[in-house]
């Protein structure tokens, strides 16, 4: 509907009928739209986003609805949902894992519950396809999220390929299509539905399953406001609606592992042999060396992109630093740059362009790697599609190149510079660095071998990657957050306002609460427990109503 605001047109959501109503009231100018942008169970999950997240709900519905289409609107959209048809039996995996039947028996029954499905990589794309054939079969959709649209995930893929035309996929396309798609979405003409981030608020009906794929992965994070995650998002659905949840990952995230959710995985260890060890120069340890020398089919994986980090000028001798802003100074592709600010590379002493360099990173590694193995090697540049290495291929590349190809049969997969995930700043950047690890090495199953190199092969992180369990890293993670004072389950919230913020949010007692203040202005990051998020909630609208508050994050990057 459109409604006159501060003299202006504005476009609104009608909600349901009230009995506060205010001393003076305007009339709606005119309905917008026929289409129904949510129902009941929509409106009660986008009013807990609101809650939880400390956003304004409608700010909330305009993110869990697409952009309209009006010349997509029509009569024909508006109609029930279809009856469900009866699903084709599939390979039935989950039959031999811990506590698969009882998962399959929930869905069939709709039993409301959450899981926690670790799945061996080769069955990480047919297992969810078991799950939705499951719920299909007993009369209830399934929706699916994924992290990523390019390239098309694997488990996408799957989907697609065992439902066909009863299957949706929300992951890319033009603003006309996704909007068409949304309609029919709940029109109820698909099945199942596939989508990434966003699509956890698609409005599929009679709804049974839902399935967070990588779980662990950051982009299922929003990083905009409001800000969510798609793993509580969806386990708040299955609250609403009834259903079932089910997060799946290779390592889950210590925050999926913390919520004592019953583990599905499988009977019996199988993980690729992990060999752990100790760093060579630039990466080039002697086993990794002897291993690439040997395998026709690779991938290396460098955290670091560029040829290398300039470490002094060659003119006056200063350590490099920009001139402009002072920040790391970066070889890549020929040229020297500054990772802050992207200025040409300039000595902040002297304003030379000639620096000596400490060599590391992707494109330094395809260059060594080049002279030691059989295979022709290859370096993922910026804007190429990822993918998996062709037979006689030895690939380089980093974390954005590490996505859902499902178990490679790579003969050999290598995670150098394993070391730099305890330096990276974030209080998850380690966890993150672990996740995609364990990404990777999957790709070596089911006959392959990775190679890690690390200084320090009794790491937790490292350890569990021998394992291929991800469980004695969640302990060490959980332990070193709460020594943090951001405890893994905890509420956190960074908040900018006015002098005085910290004093009044620490009547709050939250479990930490950080203070930095400059010039006038105040900003607070604080961790709480979940309860305590409503209190804290309407304090932040009261404060932000007399100007003491500007902005609330949620969940912001630590």
């Amino acid at each position: 509907m459109q409604v006159p605001f501060h003299g202006r047109p504005v476009r609104g959501w009608v909600l349901g009928p009230t009995d506060d109503l205010p001393s003076r009231i305007l009339n709606v100018r005119k309905l917008v739209s026929p289409t129904r942008w949510f129902d009941a169970e929509g409106l009660e999950l986008c009013r807990w986003v609101s809650e939880r997240y400390v956003a304004p709900l409608a700010a909330v519905l305009e993110r869990a609805t697409p952009p309209r289409v009006a010349g997509e609107e029509g009569p024909e959209r508006l109609a029930g949902p279809r009856r469900i048809d009866p699903v084709a039996p599939v390979e039935h995996v989950l039959a031999e894992y811990r506590d698969g039947p009882t998962l399959l028996a929930a869905i069939g029954d709709r039993r409301p519950s959450a899981w926690l499905l670790r799945p061996v990589p080769e069955h990480e794309s047919v297992s969810v396809v078991q799950l939705v054939a499951a719920a299909l079969a007993s009369g209830h959709r399934a929706l699916v999220i994924v992290p990523e649209a390019a390239p098309v995930p694997g488990t996408a893929r799957a989907i697609a390929d065992a439902f066909g035309d009863r299957a949706a996929l929300l992951l890319a396309g033009s603003k006309r299509a996704r909007f068409r798609t949304w309609l029919d979405v709940q029109a109820g003409r698909y099945d199942v539905v596939v989508g990434t981030r966003p699509s956890i608020f698609a409005p599929v009906p009679d709804l049974g399953l839902i399935v967070i794929g990588r779980e662990s992965h950051p982009a299922l994070r929003e990083d905009r406001a409001p800000y969510y995650h798609a793993r509580d998002v969806a386990l708040a659905r299955g609250r609403i609606a009834g259903g079932v949840v089910v997060l799946s990952a290779l390592a889950p995230s210590s925050e999926a592992a913390a919520l004592g959710l019953t583990p599905v995985s499988p009977r019996r260890r199988t993980w690729v042999p992990v060999e752990v060890v100790a760093p060579g120069p630039e990466g080039r340890a002697p086993r990794l060396v002897k291993a690439l020398g040997a395998a026709s089919r690779a991938f290396l994986y460098s955290p670091l992109p560029g040829y290398g980090v300039a470490a002094v000028c060659r003119r006056c001798g200063r350590p490099a630093a920009c001139a402009g802003c002072g920040g790391m100074l970066r070889s890549s592709e020929g040229s020297v740059r500054c990772v802050v600010c992207e200025a040409e590379g300039l000595c902040r002493a002297c304003g030379a362009r000639d620096f000596g360099l400490r060599k590391g990173g992707q494109e330094r590694v395809e260059e060594w790697a080049a002279r030691i193995a059989r295979s022709r090697v290859h370096r993922l540049a910026e804007g190429e599609a990822p993918r998996l290495p062709d037979e006689g291929e030895v690939l380089v590349g980093g974390p954005e190149d590490v996505r859902d190809f499902g178990a490679g049969g790579l003969e050999l997969v290598a995670i150098l510079d394993a070391d730099l995930a305890e330096r990276r700043p974030g209080l998850t950047a380690r966890e993150r660095a672990v996740t995609t690890w364990f990404e990777a090495i999957a790709w070596a199953r089911p006959g392959g071998r990775a190679i890690v190199q690390a200084s320090r092969a009794n790491d937790p992180a490292i350890q569990s990657l021998v394992l291929g369990d991800a469980r004695r890293f969640h302990r060490d993670e959980r332990r070193r957050r709460a020594d943090a004072g951001f405890p893994v389950g905890s509420a956190v919230f960074r908040v900018a306002g006015g002098p005085g913020l910290g004093e009044t949010l620490s009547a709050l007692e939250p479990i930490t609460l950080l203070v930095s203040s400059s010039e006038g202005r105040t900003v607070c990051l604080l961790a709480l427990d979940p309860g305590d998020v409503p209190a804290f909630g309407r304090a932040a609208r009261e404060l932000a109503e007399r100007d003491a508050v500007v902005r609330v994050e949620a969940e912001p990057h630590l």
